[in-house]
């Protein structure tokens, strides 16, 4: 079974886009497990706020640093945390050439010319890195676009962006079918079909027998 470990970065106004892609990523995993491929979501609601050697977020830049994905969601502002998470991942791909990086932005409505400062600034220095922004309009519109570069990858055993996407074996779940449960206990259970893992709940059969590298 092989892990792959995204990190979705984010500022809380894109709450409700940010809990899409979670479920998104959860039916993509259940989709994908019999593919021998699971998919494991990192958010910074599922840290513990206790205090930590360096501050809480040294602790989302150490999560950074191992993942495979990282997600960068923008609108009206890009906040410091945000910038910093962006800078620990794009760090460590000029170092490892990983994780894959990717940053969408969703067309700005807010007229407060600070938020708005934060996020022209962020844009520049992707420009400095030659790193360029994809926009969408619309949650379904970030769903499509990152679900054909998640393609992309699995084709490549995620070690490049493939030119052509590999056929799925079994089609992407539509929204209304089958919610995935979010916890917030930490506890870990499992039974034939469940498993609860770092706050999150995976309705998936077998998964208590997979084994990952």
């Amino acid at each position: 079974m092989r892990k792959v470990t995204l990190f979705l970065a984010s500022s809380s106004e894109l709450k409700t886009d940010r809990e899409q892609f979670e479920i998104f990523i959860y039916r993509k995993c259940k989709a994908w497990f019999d593919r021998g491929i699971f998919l494991h979501l990192e958010i910074w609601e599922d840290f513990l706020d206790a205090i930590a050697p360096g501050g809480l977020q040294s602790r989302y830049n150490q999560a950074i640093k191992g993942c495979d994905i990282f997600v960068l969601l923008a609108h009206n502002k890009v906040g410091k945390y945000t910038a910093a998470e962006f800078g620990a991942a794009f760090g460590q791909f000029s170092a490892q050439q990983k994780p894959f990086i990717f940053t969408y932005f969703k067309p700005p409505t807010s007229q407060d010319r600070n938020d708005l400062k934060s996020l022209w600034a962020f844009e520049d220095k992707l420009s400095e890195l030659k790193h360029y922004k994809t926009e969408y309009a619309n949650i379904d519109a970030l769903l499509r676009h990152f679900g054909d570069q998640l393609d992309k990858l699995a084709a490549s055993g995620f070690r490049e962006l493939a030119a052509v996407a590999e056929p799925t074996t079994q089609p992407i779940a539509q929204p209304g079918a089958n919610p995935v449960t979010v916890t917030g206990d930490r506890n870990v259970v499992g039974d034939r079909n469940t498993v609860t893992d770092s706050s999150k709940t995976y309705h998936i059969e077998k998964i208590d027998s997979a084994r990952f590298e």
